[in-house]
């Protein structure tokens, strides 16, 4: 049985699904350029590093600290990794929307 800070948000599952595409490059402003870019919304860092660090209590992410760069003065960048219970949320709310589509009288994926 799920509880329900277990479900996921909208904002939780864009980032959650940007994380499991950018795979070894999923930190915070990576995942914000991409998020903008893929979906036209407005995004701030601030945002994204809350859902990360909510995701990450949640088990759906880890984490784990990446080199220094001199790029970013001397500071290491957080990397995201999806868990397998992450990947098993992000599953099941693919099903769930596609069993809920399907019931949708007269709806057609073709319009996408």
């Amino acid at each position: 049985m799920k509880l329900k800070g277990d479900n996921l948000g909208e904002f939780e599952e864009l980032v959650l699904l940007a994380a499991a595409t950018l795979e070894d490059q999923a930190y915070g402003v990576a995942l914000m350029h991409y998020i903008i870019k893929e979906t036209g919304r407005n995004v701030n860092i601030s945002a994204v590093h809350e859902v990360l660090k909510r995701l990450e209590r949640k088990g759906y992410l880890k984490s784990k600290m990446g080199g220094a760069t001199a790029e970013r003065g001397g500071r290491r960048k957080r990397y995201f990794i999806l868990t397998s219970p992450g990947r098993r949320t992000l599953a099941e709310a693919m099903k769930l929307k596609i069993q809920l589509y399907k019931r949708v009288p007269n709806f057609s994926f073709k319009l996408l």
